[in-house]
């Protein structure tokens, strides 16, 4: 689906002052679509991804509440990346191997610091994964360019986030999210220093990785392993989610 289907779809079934809404923010979609592509097999089309993100800026559009304090570009950057995120899992093209492996490292990370009571490095972690350094980089690049790792996914449903900002019947539902996300800022908080700074220029920034290694001095592949071993090591470390 083009962009401009995409925007006569909603033109029939829409208000006027929504669809205002979404004509100004379609840029944002295809802003997003690139920004995830960079981290993706040769295989996957950026018309995918835009058609994909087109229905979440839709479901944004339609479903927004301007009184819970984000704005819509955030709320909608969210239903983009999470439509995307969602077709991208329906087409299963990640390999079971990959996702098994990421369960295996990010359990080793924690044995480790549980163990050390500091944090694990890279050979500490190969050390525990019976593996080389090399075999556990390989892992990671692995982890990182096979699937589309966020903050979001960081909980099984990948949901979160999307829940704090619409309203629900129950009232428990926001005391969990509001405590997730606060375990989930003090974890980030504790990361090594270069761990967080990717992040940081990875989603604030929205740096492609070739830029992020052109700030930190590394090759690309290496800080597509940094980021996937801090997504790993936030996972270990929120567990109990």
């Amino acid at each position: 689906m083009t962009l401009a289907k995409g925007l006569g779809i909603y033109h029939q079934t829409g208000a006027e002052g929504t669809h205002a809404l979404v004509e100004r923010h379609a840029p944002l979609v295809k802003k997003i679509a690139l920004h995830m592509l960079a981290r993706l097999p040769a295989s996957v089309q950026l018309d995918d991804l835009m058609q994909a993100g087109m229905i979440g800026l839709l479901e944004a559009a339609t479903k927004f509440q301007s009184n819970k304090g984000a704005s819509f570009e955030t709320y909608a950057g969210i239903r983009i990346r999470g439509s995307i995120v969602d077709e991208m899992r329906k087409g299963d093209w990640v390999p079971r191997s990959v996702h098994r492996n990421a369960r295996r490292i990010a359990k080793a990370i924690k044995t480790v610091e549980d163990r050390s009571g500091s944090e694990a490095h890279d050979a500490e972690v190969a050390e525990e994964l019976g593996m080389t350094l090399n075999e556990y980089h390989a892992c990671l690049s692995d982890a990182n360019s096979g699937r589309l790792f966020s903050l979001d996914e960081l909980n099984e449903s990948g949901e979160l986030p999307i829940q704090e900002l619409e309203t629900s019947d129950n009232p428990l539902e926001g005391i969990t999210s509001d405590a997730f996300r606060q375990s989930l800022a003090e974890a980030i908080g504790e990361l090594p220093e270069r761990e967080k700074l990717v992040l940081s220029l990875y989603y604030q920034d929205e740096l492609n990785l070739k830029e992020i290694g052109a700030v930190l001095g590394v090759s690309e592949s290496r800080v597509s392993q940094i980021h996937s071993q801090a997504a790993m090591r936030l996972r270990g470390r929120l567990t109990d989610w």
